[in-house]
């Protein structure tokens, strides 16, 4: 738009007669000689470089593989500088709500909206730009691989946080102080990450910027290319009022969107998968941890070598098929339909590769048939005086989870090889299974007891498909908005459409996935200042079901409004859809 916002040459999306203008009739040039009409370069289609300075080496660039690299490199960097790993200080029961530091939070809430502000271009003028640079075949392709290639920045985002957190947040703090990663007073330098995100970002936008207005070749793509735009009069209503040149047209251009039942359909779809996408994302790691009785820290990288691989080779699968078959924009969204469908079946893994609750005194089962449940205190700990607050679990010989030493009645320990190992434990049954001797009839080890369930590869094999087929819709998505819009609105209509993922899927996602696995708790944290904290028991089954209705509904609301988009999709009449050459051709034998 001009008059309305930042104008960059390089993302315009072309005119319909842009293929035109060079071959519509003859053009004097020099002293009145007319020049030949056949297809030729066109002005716009400039070399790589800045102004009058054009280096040779840079034209080895100027290609949509050239132009995909640098859009790959830089979503790679600007979803690294996204992946916001915060620490936080334990509080204490008097510390004041009033610090100074408060302020500081407007701070961080203008720089997460100049990361959106800065980030949006990229995924909607660039994936544009994209589209208009390559035949329309392989479109998908590009962008298939572009979109892959965006998800190594998380991964490279959360391996960096995790290095940086090992460092002091002050650099210059004195190594004599004895403060090290175990202390809560610890904080990790998580700034680093930004300032090195914001060196490499820049670096990266100079040859990013080198880019012409439009690649070689790319009037002679838009020429041959034929319309898919979804025929609701949308078109008719761009071209004949030229809307989208000032700022003033922003009502009726969105208007035009927002009327747009297939768009519509398909955006609702795509912000349902990305609810689905962002929630796992969060809590996939804790879901692991809790069913299996991993750790936090290998649960985190289970999660990460299953959602970031899946998603990579779902979105270059589902690329390389709709370039591959040459499917026309009705086709796309039947084949999203497919993909989402074989989703939901594949979702059912957490009805059968799912673990029961591991025993765990005073929650899930009593103390030797004395106490009660969800109650940690017993006839056998009455006297300890133990404090819910310390969570320190162990487990006993008995193959039983207690809440602390304490709790398991405890009366001692003793290192062995390094290994701390408690007896005297009033609260321990006899072995269950073993020839023991009387010496470790009451023992204990810290650390939660090992699960006995083994359906952890299972899980993680029919997870995989699961999340490669969620993701086999992602780019198909993109292409079929692309196709439903009128051309000069293709990049608006991308901009729409993350609004509305952010406003009904990554934002409500973690929240909602969140209230789930809450109310799959079955044991609070209670600190000293007896207000509830993190939960640290959980109900697997509870957890199970829950996730895997919040997903399954998703889907089905997904499946639905794709069905909607092929309903309501009407293509242009054979007439408007022919190339401008063609029609051409036609109407001069007509005559």
């Amino acid at each position: 738009m001009k008059g309305g916002g930042i104008e960059n040459p390089a993302f315009e999306t072309p005119s319909p007669d842009f293929g035109q203008r060079y071959r519509a009739g003859p053009a004097r040039t020099g002293a009145g000689a007319a020049a030949p009409a056949g297809p030729g370069p066109c002005p716009e289609e400039g070399p790589c470089g800045w102004g009058t300075c054009t280096p040779p080496a840079l034209q080895l660039c100027n290609n949509s593989a050239g132009y995909l690299a640098a859009y790959s490199l830089l979503a790679i960097f600007q979803d690294i500088c996204q992946t916001a790993e915060t620490t936080f200080a334990n509080a204490t029961c008097s510390a004041s709500t009033n610090s100074s530091l408060r302020k500081y939070l407007y701070v961080f809430i203008l720089g997460q909206l100049l990361l959106g502000v800065g980030g949006t271009p990229l995924y909607t003028l660039g994936t544009a730009f994209i589209d208009d640079s390559v035949p329309k075949h392989k479109s998908s392709l590009y962008i298939g691989v572009g979109y892959a290639m965006s998800l190594l920045g998380p991964a490279i985002g959360y391996v960096l946080g995790g290095q940086l957190l090992k460092v002091y947040i002050d650099i210059q703090f004195p190594k004599s102080t004895k403060v090290d990663q175990d202390d809560p007073r610890w904080l990790g330098a998580w700034w680093i990450g930004f300032l090195a995100c914001f060196f490499a970002i820049w670096l990266l936008i100079i040859p990013f910027s080198c880019f012409p207005r439009h690649l070689p070749g790319t009037a002679k793509i838009q020429a041959e290319k034929i319309p898919e735009t979804h025929d609701d009069g949308g078109q008719v209503l761009v071209q004949t009022d030229n809307i989208g040149q000032s700022f003033k047209d922003f009502p009726m251009a969105l208007l035009i969107l927002l009327k747009n039942p297939v768009l519509m359909s398909l955006i609702i779809a795509s912000s349902s998968e990305a609810l689905v996408a962002t929630g796992f994302a969060t809590f996939l790691p804790k879901f692991i941890e809790n069913q299996f009785g991993k750790s936090s820290s290998f649960s985190a990288t289970l999660g990460g070598l299953v959602l970031i691989p899946g998603a990579a080779l779902g979105q270059v699968i589902s690329g390389v098929l709709v370039s591959k078959r040459k499917m026309d924009c009705r086709g796309i969204i039947k084949f999203m339909i497919s993909t989402c469908s074989v989703a939901l079946i594949l979702n059912t893994v957490f009805l059968f590769a799912k673990c029961g609750n591991e025993p765990f005194a005073g929650v899930s089962e009593t103390y030797n048939g004395t106490g009660t449940l969800q109650n940690l205190t017993a006839p056998c700990n009455a006297n300890c005086r133990c404090l819910r607050s310390i969570y320190y679990p162990v487990c006993g010989s008995d193959e039983v989870q207690y809440f602390s030493p304490c709790f398991a009645g405890c009366a001692s320990y003793i290192f062995n090889n390094m290994k701390k190992t408690y007896h005297n434990c009033s609260c321990i049954g006899k072995p269950k299974r073993g020839n023991g001797s009387e010496d470790f009839i009451y023992e204990a080890v810290p650390g939660k007891c090992p699960t006995q369930c083994k359906f952890l590869p299972l899980f993680l094999t029919f997870f995989f498909f699961a999340v490669v087929f969620t993701f086999m819709a992602t780019t198909p998505t993109t292409v079929a908005i692309l196709r439903c819009v009128p051309d000069k609105q293709r990049s608006f209509a991308l901009g729409v459409q993350l609004v509305f993922i952010r406003l009904l899927g990554t934002i409500p996602g973690p929240i909602l996935f969140g209230v789930a696995i809450d109310n799959s708790c079955t044991l609070w944290d209670i600190n000293e200042c007896e207000t509830k904290g993190v939960c640290w028991v959980y109900d697997n089954e509870r957890m199970a079901y829950l996730l895997m209705g919040i997903s399954a509904a998703c889907k089905i609301v997904t499946i639905i409004f794709v069905v909607m988009a092929v309903y309501f999709y009407k293509p242009p009449p054979l007439t408007k859809a022919l190339p401008q050459k063609t029609s051409e051709r036609i109407s001069v034998i007509r005559t």
